[in-house]
């Protein structure tokens, strides 16, 4: 139990510090640490927990520069959308298994869930490495499918914030409205999926309390400790690093070993 707190915790430390500069990361992340303690459902479940409330902390610090307009034309697609992706995702939870393979005299179960999860991670750690896809932006006239579609894998996987930002990065908006913008259409998600969550999970919250509540003040302290270095520090060796990571762990997921 030790050694996954402590995995668990410098994880969400150092990955809420990347998310307040880049404006996502967190839940990309910190989802596949998860995956390797809980069942993938599970572990997107608690991901949406810490996620929602590391946001809530940063909506305390920066909320007041939200941009409303934006809020509006982005946000409502948004929720709809995110509804739809938990919803499938718990659909995808109870499916049986596509197939199975023996590996070390121990079967490991491919299932539906694995695969789509894999995939989105794998795509979201690109979009960490790769100039054309991590320099992706869209024009505002696209907004209201951004916001759906942010909306629907916030809701599936987690995976909202590296689309949002690429359609936000457009919108004319200042560094402080940008970063309040974002953090505040991500509670939007982060409430509507842990709603839909909320029965599937229950029993997992309860028993894991302590492990949340530290990883959810770990994500804070790296929070609080950037925001006091925001000017200093550049994330583009680390978004590359963690993009290697993802992939690895997106093949992993796929293949049912996490």
């Amino acid at each position: 139990m030790i050694p996954e707190v402590i995995i668990i915790c410098l994880v969400a430390f150092i990955a809420s510090g990347i998310t307040l500069i880049s404006g996502f990361g967190l839940g990309t992340i910190l989802l596949p640490v998860f995956a390797i303690f809980f069942p993938l459902d599970i572990a997107v479940g608690l991901t949406a927990i810490v996620h929602f409330l590391n946001n809530i902390f940063k909506l305390f610090l920066l909320g007041k520069y939200a941009h409303k307009e934006t809020l509006i034309r982005f946000g409502i697609p948004s929720i709809i959308a995110s509804f739809i992706g938990a919803y499938l995702l718990l659909k995808l939870s109870s499916t049986d298994a596509i197939g199975s393979y023996l590996f070390f005299d121990k079967t490991f179960y491919i299932r539906p869930v694995n695969v789509i999860i894999s995939i989105l991670l794998f795509f979201f750690s690109l979009m960490e490495i790769v100039p054309a896809l991590k320099n992706l932006q869209f024009d505002k006239k696209h907004f209201i499918a951004g916001g759906f579609l942010s909306g629907f894998f916030g809701g599936l996987s987690g995976h909202q914030g590296a689309l949002r930002t690429a359609f936000l990065i457009k919108a004319g908006l200042s560094r402080e409205q940008f970063l309040a913008t974002g953090i505040t259409l991500a509670c939007f998600i982060d409430i509507t999926r842990i709603t839909v969550y909320s029965g599937h999970i229950k029993e997992a919250m309860m028993q894991e309390k302590g492990l949340l509540i530290a990883a959810v003040l770990s994500a804070f302290a790296g929070v609080f400790i950037v925001s006091k270095l925001l000017k200093k520090i550049t994330i583009s060796f680390i978004q590359k690093i963690i993009g290697i990571f993802l992939m690895i762990f997106s093949i992993l997921i796929g293949m049912g070993i996490i």
